[in-house]
């Protein structure tokens, strides 16, 4: 179960200047915007090997941009990896658990266009902006990565089939896979007012929400993250993501059916139920 609250023990704002990098000793230190038109959202908890290059390529993605840092459950050595990058961090004690960071983020924000990216892999800013410049442009409200995950398999893994799945029960087949789940995604000032930032703590319940509100869900632009993405076999033998995505999916259809009908909005044609008390 989520934790939908966590102690925050302080955030660090950095100020902003007339140039985007600086340079601290040997290190490129960014500088936000003072009016960020772009927010970039990262959670991040001890992944210090790669996160400077991360900020840098958030950054680079927009002149007005800034980027904010959640950082839970870190160590020391971990919080002054980014307490230095010039971003704003905000810092929290516990580990917040799977999405939070990114609703916290998302309600820190200043932005137009905020998008999300992870702490554990660097994607350069020339892949990030096509979502950021989806939103920006008014195309999309909400702007997917295009990937579907792998489906040209004998056997399917469950998550493919779940974001399949759902986006097929909202009466989007065209997204194929699409999904908020996978970074990087963006949004929208006016489709984060829709959703709700607390609806980003289950991303397939701010997909069906985005669609049943009638905000533009696109799939803009595709990035391979199933070959970024680093492999956690430790992690998945203690706890498995898999199970608490498709809890997520089945999470998103039970509000879906309470928003539309029992059927979700599927016809049901001339079955005559109430002959046999149905």
């Amino acid at each position: 179960m989520r934790k939908t609250a966590a102690k925050r023990s302080g955030a660090v704002s950095s100020k902003g200047r007339s140039s985007t990098l600086l340079r601290r000793g040997s290190r490129l230190t960014i500088v936000n915007s003072e009016d960020p038109l772009v927010s970039v959202i990262i959670p991040y908890m001890n992944e210090k090997r790669l996160i400077r290059r991360i900020i840098r390529e958030a950054r680079a993605v927009h002149p007005r941009t800034e980027v904010i840092i959640v950082a839970n459950g870190s160590t020391r050595e971990s919080l002054r990896t980014v307490l230095g990058s010039g971003a704003k961090v905000l810092v929290y004690n516990e580990r917040l658990g799977h999405d939070v960071g990114r609703s916290i983020g998302a309600q820190a924000a200043y932005g137009e266009a905020l998008l999300f990216i992870d702490a554990d892999m660097v994607i350069s800013s020339a892949r990030l902006r096509p979502f950021v410049q989806a939103v920006l442009s008014g195309s999309a409200d909400v702007a997917l990565n295009d990937y579907s995950g792998p489906t040209g398999k004998l056997e399917v893994h469950r998550v493919v089939l779940a974001k399949h799945a759902l986006n097929a029960m909202l009466g989007q087949e065209s997204l194929k896979g699409a999904s908020l789940t996978a970074i990087p995604h963006a949004i929208s000032r006016k489709g984060l007012a829709a959703v709700g930032p607390e609806s980003l703590l289950v991303p397939p319940l701010a997909q069906a929400k985005a669609i049943q509100f009638g905000l533009k869900v696109k799939a803009v632009h595709s990035v391979q993250v199933g070959k970024l993405n680093p492999i956690r076999r430790k992690r998945e033998k203690q706890f498995s993501l898999a199970s608490v995505i498709v809890g997520d999916h089945l999470e998103a259809l039970d509000w879906w059916t309470g928003a539309t009908d029992d059927r979700g909005g599927m016809e049901d044609f001339s079955r005559k139920r109430h002959i046999l008390g149905g």
